[in-house]
Order: structure tokens, then C-alpha cells, then sequence
């Protein structure tokens, strides 16, 4: 490969190969030995069409699968909220949609909050190997195209049970996002699929799970199609199979709990041309706030995100929080649904700020260490400080609609999704928020940039087709390639090929493997290399043969 060819995916997979006339007889003669006609191969289009109708039927049973597992989910939550708060002594709001009440019990107990830093550094431990949170484990496993571990999904989900009963800065979404995950593992483990159909149905089993937990199918499966990029593109590829599996989901889920909307919004009106400055003023304000909390999340430094020093961060962080509770306000505990509750339904004021402020501070601290970085803190905590800022204007405006322009223009500056925060606020507001929903969210996502609390997403969807983000495909001693014509590619080991050394590989004439990465490791392509869970081959071929190869292992 010349130093200037560039890493590249062909925009579509080479044609096959004709039917050459010496294998025509030995197709003839097969066909007679079983008494009928050979067929002949099927065309790319009714292939196409196959496969297509393949991943409907899986998309589907990945959302009943997660309706499943959702179901008994929320009973757990049940139990480990009670378990919580008998521990802590105090139970933040709940949400109407999840059978909560609109009310605090108890008081934050001095001796119970020392939980805290104890669960926050067990969590910690249990995420020292995957990203911040489970949302951004799921896109960055879908960007380097290979799935998390089974083990890996069930650490995510058990340390954000933890952390979510105890009462830390944890939305109940995250829970959901990781058993996602592992329903998807579940799925890929007990039927065939292809790298392809696996990277796409982890991402619908994701969006399921959170539609379940948000009461808004379309709205997450939107938000899932959204989230893999800073810019405003989406894979359109896998939206269709995330709004299957999320309304196959739902559909399961409501049978046992109903589907009535996670927030109890009064009756909006349309507002006015000449509200919508003031509306506008908040969705600014909050945009700038929230930009504030985002940079200051990306100041910690690497070398404290990992090893021994994450679980002393993570501590502190929890001692941090305990003290929050009780000589400020336990309103910091919890991920915060319940008073974002309380300020759509007009019961704060001026107090609404302080929380929000507090929820603020808690997400820029915490967020890089797997607290907080799901959807509903970013909700909660904009929905609080829209309300706050509505104190501060001369002419007091709609509670219910501050909330709502202020969570959508928060979570557009968080996750990058501002189509899908004006879903969420249309699915709970109704259509007629909808002009003030898409300018807070617009307006947000323009000047915003590309920050964010995802770690996995990355710039834009070229990056993703050149693979240029990691930096071990400019390291590799291999032979180079013969022609300009060949170009280097990174390809997810298939689960057929697990276990099988490198030299009993069948590869297309054209194609050879030239390193293996795995982990953090690179390693040479030596004949009696055995192929594992998560290994990705880096393969240099021409354009022709990873053609065929692509088509072989239906990479998409």
C-alpha cells in the first residue's frame, strides 16, 4: 500500500465472479445424483430481499426479548429503590409513568449516606474496563464493530443498579440501556447472525430499552439512529430496525405495566409569536449552561479515569454527593425524573434553579466516571433550571413549557441529538410545544458544537468509513501492498470464526491478513494465531477482493 492510498470501504462489494463453463458439468451431474435440477445461485436482489426480511423477524424478537427482560427489570428497580432508601432514608418524587409519587419521605440519614462513596467505588471497579456509561459503551462498540462481552454488559448492569438504589446522580435509563446491551449478547450467543445484523440489533435492542424506560418508542429509536455522531447525521440504515424492536418492546411492556406517558404534563397551548423570543432566551441560556458543564466534564485528566486512581476519584465523588445531601439538599440524590416532575406540574419556583444548579455541578463532576451521563439526568437537570430561569424573567411564562425547552435544548447539548429532544418534548408536551421545542433544540445544537458526555461518538459518518480513529492501523510491519489498487481494512472477527487459527482462513485470491488487534495489543498475523471474542483483523485487498469477502460474511 503506497504511503498515499488512502484507508478506505468500498461503496459496494464487487461483483461475483462468472460461471465458469468447467463447473457448469459438475453442477449438472450433482443435480441428477439428487434426482432434480440444480438451482441456480440466487440474484443479489433476492439475496437482498432475504436478508432484509431476516432482520425485520430479528428486530422483532430483540424488542420481545427486551419487553421481557424490561418487564422484570422494573420489578428489580422496585426492590432495589426500597432496599435504598431504607439504607439512605430518603426517597426522592417519582414520575406518574413509573408509579411514583410527587413526593420526598424522610430525610437524608448521616450514617446511611456513607453508602455512597462504598457503592460509587464498586461501581467504578465494575466499569474499569468499558467507557463511562452505558450509552457510550453501546456506540463505541457499534463504531468499532465488535460486541461487548457478555460479562462486560452484566458489570454495566449491575453497577448501575447500585448506584441508582443508593441514590446517586444515576437515571433509571441506564440500567435499561445496559440490559439492552445484554439482551443483544443473549441474542447474538442463541442465533446465527452476521457482523452486520449483530452491530445493527445491538443498537435496536438499545433504543428498545429506552424506549421502554423514557414511555417513547419512536422518540429512542430516533435518538439511538442520532447519537453515533457529533454532527447531525444519522445511520438511516439501522432506524428501521431500532423503531421495530422498540415498539415490539413496548407493545410487551404494556401488557404488564400499561403505557401511560412517563410524565404527567397538563394541557399545553401553542405559544404565542411573541412568546417564543422568551422561550428562545431560556433555550440560550440553558445551551450556555450546559456547554459550561460539558467542558468542564472533559478536564479530567486520562490517568484518573482508570486503574487505582478511578476508584479514589469515584470515592471522593461519593463523599462528595453524601455531603451535598446533607447540609444542602437531598434533592441531589437520585437521577432527578421525579423533581423534573415537579417542575412540570408548576410546584417550583425560585428553588428549581438551586437544584438544577446542584444537579449541574454533580453531572460535570461525575459524568466521566459513569454517574449521571445517561438521558435523564440531562433531562431532569434542564427541565429544573428552564423552570428556575422563568423566575427570573418579567412576565412569568408556562411552567410545563419552560421545563420542556429547557430539557430539550440540555440533552441536545449533552448527547448531540437534536431531533430526538424534540421528540421526547413533543411525545410528553404534545404537537403544540413542538415550535418551541425545535428552536431550543435547534438553537442549542448550533451553538453547541461537538462536545458531549459521549465518549464512544464520533465527528461525522466519513470518519467512521475511513476508520481513521485509532491509531494502530499506521503501526503495522506486514508486507506492503502490491498495487495502489489495495487498500488496508478493519474487520470485526465473524463468531464463525472464533477458535480457528490464521493459516485455515478462506479468504478471496487478493486478500491476505496482516495483523490482528486485539485489545490494546497488536500482534502479528503468525499461521497458528487462534481467533477470540472481539478480535479485529486488519486485511489488505483490493477493491475486488474485499468485494467478494464482504459478501461472504455479509458485512453490509
Amino acid at each position: 500500500m503506497s504511503p498515499r492510498s488512502p484507508l478506505r470501504l468500498p461503496s459496494r462489494p464487487a461483483k461475483s465472479p462468472p460461471d465458469s463453463a468447467a463447473a457448469r458439468p459438475v453442477r449438472q451431474s450433482l443435480g441428477r445424483a439428487w434426482g432434480r435440477p440444480l438451482a441456480a445461485p440466487l440474484t443479489r436482489t433476492v439475496r437482498s430481499r432475504i436478508e432484509t426480511g431476516r432482520l425485520v423477524l430479528y428486530s422483532l424478537v430483540a424488542g420481545g426479548l427486551v419487553g421481557v427482560l424490561g418487564t422484570l427489570l422494573r420489578l428489580v428497580l422496585g426492590l432495589v429503590l426500597d432496599w435504598g432508601a431504607r439504607m439512605v432514608g430518603y426517597s426522592p418524587p417519582g414520575t406518574p409513568g413509573e408509579g411514583g409519587l410527587l413526593m420526598a419521605f424522610g430525610d437524608a440519614a448521616p450514617y446511611g449516606l456513607l453508602a455512597l462513596p462504598l457503592v460509587a467505588v464498586l461501581a467504578a471497579w465494575l466499569t474499569r474496563h468499558s467507557p463511562s456509561d452505558p450509552l457510550s459503551e453501546a456506540v463505541s462498540a457499534y463504531h468499532r464493530r465488535g460486541g461487548t462481552r457478555l460479562s462486560t454488559q452484566l458489570r454495566l448492569l449491575g453497577a448501575n443498579l447500585l448506584g441508582y438504589g443508593v441514590g446517586l446522580p444515576v437515571g433509571r435509563d441506564a440500567s435499561f440501556t445496559a440490559l439492552g446491551g445484554f439482551s443483544a449478547r443473549l441474542l447474538a450467543r442463541f442465533g446465527r447472525l452476521s457482523v452486520a445484523e449483530d452491530r445493527t440489533l445491538t443498537l435496536a435492542s438499545v433504543a428498545a430499552a429506552l424506549g421502554l424506560v423514557l414511555h417513547a418508542p419512536l422518540a429512542a429509536a430516533v435518538l439511538m439512529a442520532e447519537v453515533l455522531y457529533r454532527r447531525f447525521e444519522f445511520e438511516f440504515e439501522v432506524l428501521m430496525p431500532c423503531v421495530l424492536a422498540a415498539v415490539s418492546a413496548y407493545a410487551v411492556y404494556g401488557l404488564t405495566f400499561g403505557a401511560a406517558p412517563l410524565f404527567d404534563v397538563p394541557s399545553l397551548q401553542a405559544p404565542s409569536a411573541l412568546q417564543l423570543p422568551l422561550y428562545g432566551l431560556i433555550a440560550l441560556a440553558t445551551t450556555l449552561v450546559a456547554w459550561v458543564g460539558v467542558w468542564l466534564s472533559r478536564l479530567w485528566p486520562s490517568a484518573w479515569l482508570s486503574g487505582g486512581a478511578r476508584l479514589v476519584w469515584a470515592g471522593l465523588f461519593g463523599l462528595a454527593v453524601a455531603a451535598a445531601a446533607l447540609y444542602l439538599t437531598p434533592a441531589v440524590l437520585g437521577g432527578g425524573a421525579g423533581w423534573a416532575q415537579l417542575s412540570l406540574s408548576g410546584f417550583l419556583g425560585n428553588e428549581a434553579l438551586g437544584y438544577g444548579g446542584w444537579k449541574w455541578v454533580l453531572l460535570a463532576l461525575g459524568v466521566r466516571l459513569g454517574f449521571g451521563g445517561g438521558v435523564l439526568p440531562s433531562i431532569a437537570t434542564g427541565a429544573l433550571i428552564g423552570v428556575g430561569l422563568n423566575t427570573t424573567l418579567p412576565t412569568l411564562l408556562d411552567p410545563a413549557v419552560c421545563a420542556l425547552v429547557g430539557a430539550s435544548a440540555y440533552l441536545t447539548v449533552t448527547l448531540n441529538i437534536p431531533l430526538a429532544a424534540t421528540l421526547l418534548a413533543a411525545t410528553w408536551g404534545g404537537d403544540a410545544l413542538l415550535p418551541a421545542a425545535l428552536i431550543s433544540s435547534g438553537l442549542a445544537h448550533a451553538l453547541s458544537g461537538q462536545f458531549g458526555y459521549v465518549d464512544g461518538q464520533l465527528k461525522d459518518r466519513r470518519t467512521a468509513e475511513m476508520q481513521l480513529i485509532t491509531p494502530t492501523t499506521t503501526i503495522l510491519s506486514a508486507a506492503p501492498p502490491e498495487s495502489s489498487e489495495e487498500a488496508l481494512y478493519r474487520v470485526a472477527a465473524p463468531p464463525s470464526w472464533l477458535g480457528a487459527r490464521i493459516n485455515v482462513l478462506s479468504l478471496p485470491a487478493g486478500a491476505q491478513v496482516v495483523g490482528l488487534e486485539r485489545g490494546e495489543a497488536i500482534l502479528s498475523a503468525t499461521p497458528d494465531l487462534k481467533l477470540e471474542e472481539n478480535d479485529v483483523l486488519d486485511i489488505v485487498a483490493t477493491d475486488a477482493a474485499f468485494g467478494k469477502l464482504r459478501e461472504l460474511l455479509n458485512l453490509g
